[in-house]
């Protein structure tokens, strides 16, 4: 190392959409700050990934950059019909003459995370904070004066406070001595994008498509989502599946002809296969009370009702929040007390994702003979009543509700 340590009031590991947001939030608080990444500038972000943006999340990112939120929605869609079939049945479709709602901020914009991403790397050029590339975070030492940093780059840095958004396989995490715990889906999940320049609000087939035992995928669960540029397939395995032969160039240009149709064949552009994680750290903050955890680098969820980015930006706009005021604070009680608050107050909005999205998870991929009847049935009486296809529609989602204490957000 180099000897010469770099002061900041406020570090961050990882520029992520989670770091960035904490940067942002820090800024909006008269709060001055520093990212920390891994990686390269020019780094990869293949993949469309957190594509669903929640309202409350909008909000929050307008709140911190106005212009920010509003940006997002411009470039995203809102799809106005949710259809869901039933072995090839429609049991459930339904379409809003307001699917965003009223006002500037709809309910969510669908927009692929590497847009997400560029809004914001324009935000932070533009309220001037620095991101140090391939400065990865190698050592974390913090104690009841602050924090000392290591990265890869030779750089030590000493900061008041650091806010880990490094990602699954944080290095702040396991520098402040935080456990994963939780556990890892039955099935894999092999995800896709299909270009589709076409598509844009108004178009005439936007809507969102679920699937289960679909026909045309041999009888695995298919969801279908649109977005900016394209549109996400999700094909859920089931037992025996080989994800790798799956998610083959050739196999997924077939998944796609006969889900999406031929003139979709030759737009795979992306696909990737996931066990998912449903796993949060033992604690979110360090035992000194100056490191707080967000985002990934706290809790892994599976994707269902899109709780990943949108909780990790929650986490982002809270931990700055609890930061300032203990920057502020006239007592180190005080201080101390706001980033417990913040750990206590994301570790139970993490537990209620956690268990939303594992409902949800448990719903799609288990063989309970209980569960299993009640979708039969609820298929079987969807022509009739509509309450029946409704709950098929919904409950691949897991529950709508927002955690059980006060947020800024949903999520």
């Amino acid at each position: 190392m180099s000897g010469e340590t770099t002061d900041a009031p406020v570090l961050i590991a990882g520029a992520g959409p989670v770091g960035m947001t904490a940067a942002l939030a820090l800024h909006a608080r008269g709060v001055e700050t520093t990212i920390l990444e891994a990686e390269p500038e020019d780094r990869d972000r293949s993949g469309s990934r957190a594509i669903y943006v929640h309202g409350s999340t909008l909000r929050t990112l307008e709140r911190v950059h106005p212009g920010l939120g509003t940006d997002l929605v411009e470039e995203g869609l809102v799809w106005p019909t949710r259809r869901t079939l039933y072995k090839g049945k429609e049991v459930f479709n339904r379409t809003y003459d307001s699917p965003g709602g009223s006002g500037d901020i709809p309910h969510f914009t669908s927009v692929p995370q590497v847009v997400t991403e560029q809004y914001m790397l324009d935000a932070l050029d533009e309220v001037g904070i620095d991101i140090h590339w391939e400065a990865e975070v190698e050592t974390v030492d913090s104690s009841a004066d602050g924090v000392h940093v290591e990265t890869s780059d030779g750089r030590e840095w000493s900061a008041e406070y650091l806010v880990g958004a490094d990602g699954g396989g944080s290095t702040v995490r396991k520098e402040i001595g935080a456990n994963f715990e939780g556990d890892q889906s039955e099935n894999a999940f092999i995800i896709a994008d299909v270009e589709d320049e076409a598509i844009e609000d108004g178009h005439e087939d936007l809507e969102r498509m679920f699937h289960y035992d679909a026909p045309e995928a041999d009888g695995r669960n298919v969801l279908l989502v649109p977005f900016t540029g394209g549109w996400r397939l999700d094909i859920q395995c089931i037992e025996d599946d080989d994800p790798e032969e799956l998610s083959s160039d050739e196999r997924m240009r077939e998944f796609v002809r006969d889900v999406m149709g031929e003139e979709y064949e030759d737009n795979l552009k992306w696909v990737s296969s996931y066990y998912f994680l449903q796993v949060m750290a033992d604690t979110f903050v360090d035992d000194h009370r100056r490191v707080l955890l967000a985002g990934e680098a706290a809790h892994l969820l599976a994707p269902f009702g899109a709780r990943g980015m949108n909780s990790g930006i929650a986490d982002a706009d809270e931990a700055a929040s609890a930061i300032a005021v203990a920057l502020d604070a006239r007592t180190d009680a005080v201080a101390r007390d706001e980033v417990e608050l913040y750990g206590a107050r994301r570790e139970k909005a993490a537990e209620y994702n956690l268990g939303a999205a594992g409902q949800a998870l448990e719903y799609l991929q288990g063989d309970d003979p209980v569960t299993v009847l009640r979708k039969e049935v609820a298929a079987s009486m969807s022509d009739k009543f509509e309450t029946a296809g409704e709950w098929l529609d919904d409950a691949p989602y897991g529950p709508h509700g927002a955690p059980p204490i006060v947020s800024t957000g949903s999520y």
